[in-house]
């Protein structure tokens, strides 16, 4: 199983679609949620129009040189059979001979002209086309032109001139002159080639394809120049006319047919627009236009895709007419004519076609219109299109992203619009953004003066709590002191005072450790219950410590005040504080029997008054 012919490396791959664009059958696809392109090789018909778009080179087609290596170097004999476009191809050699003789020192046992081949196949299309008998042909030597119809008009297949191409025939009359068990190499302008090579055993077999480019490469990896290799012709049979093959009319010239506009039966068209636009025509219109069709995809093979880039097709097509006017001076005709007798009775042409349809069905109507809305083309005017998605129309463009064969971002006018609603509305998420900044660079102001008030808060908090004479104490759930003062640690005595000494203010310290159950039990209940316990008395060792805990944060946090009831001032405050609360109690005990006396000395006096009435009521 060969590899894909083309490939596309997505690391070089700038994601400029200029090759999407190019592609005649929409072979090199950008799906939606998808960059880079990709290629759906069933519908790839080996033009090369990727190729000579892609200014970073990420695509590339299926090397040959390590095949013909293997050929080279197994044994067996080789023959290379060159396309007449070699001539301008090479503009850089001063002598054919040269490029004859660095081919040889490859390896290669034989070095033979497929311009013999062009000219026995241009005579069967010499038969073809003078004996007409009412049907209309294509030639059939552009590789890519017979996969585009093979595909993509697949009603057009019985219209395929049965002939098979130069190259195919060519590789027949090798083996016809130095066996069977010989390898073929192709060298040649186009990479469809490498394809077609595939469809043909037997005498009829390509081993391998090579092109101009990987022909070079050879020469240079092998260090063959032209400077250290002497004069070197090809292995006869030569070709005659065949030479012209490389311009696309050369081979009705080589066939002998008439070009005159009003008498010729054969038109020419070369180009992608050209032959897209023939192939149209000749499928609507045959029955009037009334011609045969000879069709190649490139500006001529010597400016196919597998040759160097840059070339200038005038000074190619110079070159190769310069050559063959040479080759033609002292050309043995007698010896060509015999050549072709002798290989025309052993070769066949007949070529077969099968069809590869690889058509989509149309979308519906709503779903176009539905895509042109999208892209803002749903105007008469505005589905003219500007071409520069590759398709001929807006229409066109909409029913192949309905296809799923592109997606809408391909549209240029769609795509800018798209952008600078992007734009604008980054514009105005900027803008709100400044202010959303504005507002918390105010908001961090004012929390750093915030948090600036609490530390200092928090440090007078603390220095106080430093002073104050009562023991504090604020502990965590876990009963882990958060905080202390000194009275706290002197309270305490000479252990929390050395634990001190290692961690000040015995944060961290647990508080199950520093006092008995009784006493921490108290946070417990407090921390538990939310409840606080204000003026227990509790003692610790041989002294009575008032004790006051309350909860701080519900559950989480409780602190306490521990005051020594044995200091003098602590003693006199409390006396006197428990003093007045007795005498308060009493007080309040004392109101409570006056208020009560008092309501009895009044009913008294009520009673009394009662009786007094009655009495002197009863006397009179």
């Amino acid at each position: 199983m060969k590899p894909p012919l083309i490939n596309i490396d997505k690391v070089k791959c700038k994601v400029c679609y200029a090759c999407v664009r190019a592609c005649p059958v929409n072979a090199i696809q950008v799906k939606a949620n998808q960059e880079a392109p990709e290629v759906d090789h069933g519908r790839c018909i080996g033009c090369g129009s990727c190729l000579q778009v892609c200014a970073p080179q990420a695509i590339t087609y299926r090397d040959s040189c390590e095949d013909v290596k293997k050929i080279l170097t197994s044994g067996e004999k080789a023959v290379a059979i060159v396309a007449p476009s070699i001539s301008g191809e090479f503009d850089d050699i001063t002598d054919y001979r040269k490029f004859v003789r660095m081919i040889r020192e490859l390896g290669f046992s034989y070095v033979n002209e497929v311009s013999f081949g062009v000219d026995l196949v241009a005579a069967e299309y010499r038969e073809l086309f003078t004996k007409f008998l009412g049907k209309y042909y294509i030639t059939t030597n552009c590789p890519p032109i017979v996969a585009l119809i093979e595909k993509f008009h697949p009603d057009l297949l019985g219209n395929l001139a049965p002939i098979i191409s130069p190259m195919i025939a060519t590789a027949q009359i090798a083996r016809q002159l130095y066996g069977k068990d010989l390898k073929v190499v192709y060298i040649g302008p186009c990479i469809g080639a490498k394809d077609e090579a595939l469809r043909f055993e037997g005498d009829a077999k390509v081993d391998a394809v090579l092109t101009f480019v990987e022909l070079r490469q050879l020469f240079a990896e092998f260090n063959i120049k032209e400077s250290t290799v002497e004069y070197s012709d090809f292995d006869p049979p030569l070709g005659y006319k065949g030479s012209l093959y490389a311009v696309s009319n050369g081979i009705l010239q080589a066939a002998g047919l008439d070009e005159d506009l009003m008498q010729g039966s054969v038109i020419t068209a070369e180009g992608k627009d050209n032959v897209l636009e023939a192939i149209r025509e000749f499928e609507s219109s045959i029955d009037f236009i009334r011609k045969h069709f000879n069709l190649f995809y490139c500006e001529g093979c010597l400016m196919g895709p597998g040759t160097s880039r840059g070339g200038k097709k005038y000074a190619r097509k110079t070159l190769v007419t310069d050559y063959a006017n040479k080759k033609l001076k002292n050309f043995d005709l007698k010896t060509w004519e015999k050549a072709c007798k002798k290989h025309s009775n052993l070769t066949d042409f007949k070529a077969e076609f099968s069809v590869d349809d690889q058509r989509l069905p149309q979308p519906s109507e709503e779903k176009v219109e539905e895509i042109l809305k999208v892209i803002g083309k749903q105007n008469s005017e505005d589905k003219l299109g500007c071409g520069a998605c590759g398709y001929e129309s807006c229409r066109d463009f909409a029913v192949n992203v309905a296809k799923g064969l592109t997606k809408t971002d391909m549209c240029i006018t769609y795509s800018l619009k798209s952008k600078h609603d992007f734009i604008r509305t980054l514009k105005l998420t900027n803008e709100k953004l400044a202010k959303t900044q504005e507002a918390l660079l105010e908001s961090e102001r004012k929390a750093r003066q915030e948090q600036q008030a609490s530390q200092e808060a928090l440090e007078r908090t603390s220095s106080m709590l430093q002073k104050l004479p009562s023991a504090i104490v604020i502990v965590d759930e876990n009963l882990k002191v958060i905080e202390s003062n000194q009275s706290f640690i002197n309270t305490l005595g000479e252990d929390a005072e050395e634990i001190n000494e290692i961690i000040p203010g015995l944060v961290g310290a647990d508080l199950k450790t520093l006092l008995p159950f009784q006493f921490y039990k108290l946070f417990t209940a407090v921390l538990t219950t939310n409840e606080n316990v204000v003026n227990r008395d509790v003692h610790l060792g041989d002294r009575l410590l008032n004790v006051s805990v309350f909860s701080i944060r519900k559950g989480k946090i409780a602190g306490a005040v521990l005051r020594d009831m044995y200091l003098p001032e602590v003693r006199k405050e409390e006396v006197i504080h428990r003093v007045t609360e007795v005498i308060d109690e009493n007080l309040d005990l004392v109101q409570k029997i006056a208020f009560l006396l008092g309501e009895g000395a009044a009913k008294t006096e009520r009673m009394l008054n009662s009786i007094i009435e009655s009495h002197k009521a009863a006397k009179k």
